[in-house]
């Protein structure tokens, strides 16, 4: 099942019948049977095997930095620095081998990385970013709308760029931007700007078999040395201000659409160019002018860096197998907000089994949300979690929409994944791992703030809910595996 926030964000124009209007009647038809029925499109793979050799391995981590793979001295340097961030622990090096094992792109050294908070936040930046583009702009996204920064709409500026000889090129979910009219494509088409759509719902232009895959990505590429990554789309629903700080009726419902980015400038940005290119190449896009996609990147700071573009196709979901072994490597603490709160049953029973070793598992998750049904199915997990330890807190005031985690204060993710099933079998999704102290820093300051304005869940009081809901939510976990 597709979610509101990632089908039909609420904007003035949806409520119009344009022909975007009949695509996504369309959509609905052709995905109805594909998406509406429980156990009909897959299962969670058993990653158990890849977790397990890898952790027993002796892994040889793959480095490699500004000007290629790094020497064995040099790897050896910059592991060594990694491990002095977290002493007496082995938490890295566990990392290290199950995340060599499964992905395809080496760890990165020399990368800046900067946490942008909200929706507003990465417009801003994004918009900065494209302003400043001298050769090339690659976007993916999952929704794609002509959303405002400044008082600037994207459409206007990616056009400008595009009149000052920058190529722009842009990959866009069908099913995702069903509700974006088509006339907005068509205008991009026109000013010369290169546009993908992700496997059409179209049957009769579909790219793929299973119309149930779709590109969940958010990706930004500037001149292939800035990159930004998370789960912002390119939608209008980020635009609305905070309740909070509009003076809103206590109790009124939330309007503020509450995501996580990260922008990187470094070696990294090129793995994330090429997730780009694959997904433009597979959709059979128009030949790209390639020539200066991967530029010689200086070193821009001091963070590792590694991409996980995560498929439907994959034998092992990277994302998947990833944060199962941070769950499972944490000693100290593990922070975590998601969207949608779904988990398999092992990322249930991993939370509880790192809680009761005392780790210190503190979940953000949403008290509001597009979807009702995640919604009652993640909380149908909260006792089993209280019991074990794990403090949940529920946003206020926002819907909350972010993928992000930290472990330890020296393992970050961000991206599009969310703690549920259809990140781990549906969708192309895509996840920047780091390892290094100062964004676990960042990340862990923008958790505390959150945590201290969130509503704590208390255990005795989430025993005593009606009984109403507790049927609720035994019904509604029979469409989990389709969340």
């Amino acid at each position: 099942m597709h979610r509101k926030a990632d089908i039909a964000p609420r904007h003035p124009s949806a409520a119009r019948p344009t022909r975007a209007w009949h695509r996504r009647i369309a959509a609905r038809l052709f995905l109805g049977v594909a998406l509406a029925t429980p156990g009909a499109c897959g299962s969670v793979p058993d990653v158990e095997p890849v977790i397990n050799e890898s952790a027993n391995a002796d892994v040889k981590p793959q480095l490699a930095g500004a000007r290629g793979p790094l020497t064995l001295e040099q790897s050896k340097t910059a592991l060594d620095k990694l491990r002095s961030q977290a002493p007496d622990s082995d938490v890295l090096q566990r990392h290290l081998a199950i995340e060599e094992a499964i992905a395809e792109s080496p760890l990165t050294v020399g990368n800046s990385t900067h946490i942008l908070r909200d929706g507003a936040a990465t417009f801003s930046a994004m918009f900065a970013a494209i302003r400043g583009a001298r050769d090339h702009v690659n976007l993916e996204y999952y929704i794609v709308e002509d959303v405002e920064s400044g008082g600037e709409r994207l459409g206007d500026l990616l056009l400008a760029k595009r009149d000052k000889g920058v190529q722009i090129n842009v990959i866009y979910d069908s099913y995702g931007s069903n509700a974006t009219p088509t006339a907005f494509f068509d205008r991009l088409k026109a000013g010369g700007i290169g546009i993908v759509d992700f496997n059409p719902v179209n049957p009769l232009q579909a790219n793929s078999v299973a119309p149930g895959d779709r590109d969940h990505r958010k990706i930004l590429v500037v001149d292939g040395t800035t990159a930004i990554v998370g789960g912002v789309n390119l939608s209008a629903t980020y635009e609305v201000r905070p309740l909070a700080k509009s003076g809103a009726i206590e109790g009124q419902a939330a309007e503020f659409w509450r995501d996580t980015d990260m922008q990187i400038e470094g070696p990294a940005v090129a793995q994330l160019q090429k997730l780009f290119i694959e997904h433009w190449t597979a959709q059979k896009g128009p030949s790209l002018d390639e020539a200066k996609f991967f530029p010689a990147v200086p070193p821009k700071g001091n963070e590792v860096v590694r991409a996980l573009g995560s498929a439907p196709k994959d034998a092992v979901p990277r994302y998947y197998v990833t944060m199962l072994s941070a769950i499972r490597t944490a000693e100290q603490r593990i922070l975590l907000s998601t969207a949608y709160f779904v988990p398999t049953e092992k990322e249930v029973s991993d939370l509880v089994a790192a809680a009761r070793r005392g780790v210190d598992v503190r979940l953000l998750l949403p008290g509001e949300s597009d979807s009702d049904l995640s919604l009652t199915v993640g909380r149908s997990n909260y006792r089993e979690l209280l019991e074990a330890g794990v403090k949940i807190y529920e946003t206020r005031n926002e819907i909350l929409h972010s993928k992000a985690a930290v472990v330890d204060g020296v393992w970050t993710i961000i991206g599009s994944s969310n703690f549920d099933h259809r990140s781990v079998i549906f969708n192309d999704e895509v996840d920047a791992v780091v390892l290094g102290r100062e964004t676990g820093r960042q990340m862990e300051a923008m958790f505390e703030d959150d945590f201290k304005q969130a509503t704590p869940i208390d255990l005795a009081t989430w025993k005593d809910r009606p009984v109403s809901t507790k049927i609720k939510e035994v019904f509604y976990n029979a469409w989990q595996s389709q969340l």
